[in-house]
């Protein structure tokens, strides 16, 4: 019993130091959060191909829907907004990148100026993607008439501000202005979306806008008080005294995440 008591004493449990792999149980958990939030919207972009192939022509055209822009009121400029959005995150992620690299280095300040720079960018992607919200929500110059459990759309005149024309969005039927006063008259006008009516087209297109966009913006705010949490302890040397900088690796790890998640989302969503 003795001798094997001395045979197990060769072989130390691992006490999260350096695992098997190379490398801290840090790093190595946080990969296994990501698969696992991967696998997540990788379910919630699946669900949403399937209903937007099940209801095709009832799809809203997302050049038709997303084309504002601040500052720009009136003018038709599709998914140049979002386009920004996007650039925004793909560059704090670059800045994230190079907080990571000055870590390595042992360099403070570098770390401390990276960190910053990339908290500012997800504040302006959050920021951004709230006021995408209000526009989608808000609605455009048209609208949509909900009359004996047919939804219509109709479009308005710039210059009158009046009706002009109508159609049964699901059935792609033209109407004549004569067809269309009674129904504007008699139906339930709304403009924008929510998750009961959608002025675009169909109703799942504003669920599946809200739920996964909003996901996403949750899992952008998180990292973005990650990212002040990490930047204070920089700031106050807590990191330079330990002689490492795997925390900033390590929340870089989710910042990159979030970055290729919303590269899908766009994709899904604006571009196909």
């Amino acid at each position: 019993m003795a001798g094997a008591a001395a045979e197990l004493e060769k072989y130390e449990s691992w006490d999260g130091g350096m695992s098997p792999l190379r490398t801290s149980y840090g790093k190595l958990f946080m990969w296994f959060f990501l698969v696992s939030d991967a696998l997540t919207f990788s379910g919630f972009l699946s669900a949403y191909g399937f209903y937007r192939h099940k209801y095709y022509g009832e799809w809203p055209n997302p050049s038709d829907v997303f084309h504002h822009f601040p500052f720009l009121h009136g003018k038709h400029l599709p998914l140049m907004y979002v386009g920004l959005m996007t650039f925004i995150l793909i560059m704090s992620s670059v800045t994230m990148v190079l907080a990571v690299e000055a870590g390595h280095r042992n360099k403070q300040r570098p770390v401390v100026g990276w960190m910053f720079a990339t908290v500012i960018g997800g504040f302006m992607f959050v920021g951004s993607q709230a006021w995408e919200w209000y526009n989608f929500i808000k609605g455009s110059d048209q609208g949509s008439v909900l009359y004996k459990n047919e939804m219509y759309q109709y479009r308005v005149d710039h210059l009158t501000h009046e009706p002009v024309m109508t159609e049964l969005v699901y059935k792609g039927k033209d109407l004549t202005a004569a067809e269309s006063a009674p129904i504007i008259a008699a139906g339930e006008s709304f403009h924008g979306a929510n998750l009961v009516h959608n002025e675009y087209g169909h109703t799942l297109f504003a669920d599946f806008f809200f739920f996964i966009t909003g996901f996403h913006g949750f899992h952008v705010f998180s990292g973005v008080v990650i990212n002040i949490v990490i930047f204070i302890m920089a700031l106050n040397g807590v990191l330079h005294r330990r002689g490492h900088y795997e925390m900033v690796e390590k929340v870089g790890l989710y910042w990159h995440f979030v970055d290729l998640v919303w590269v899908f989302v766009f994709t899904f969503f604006y571009l196909l």
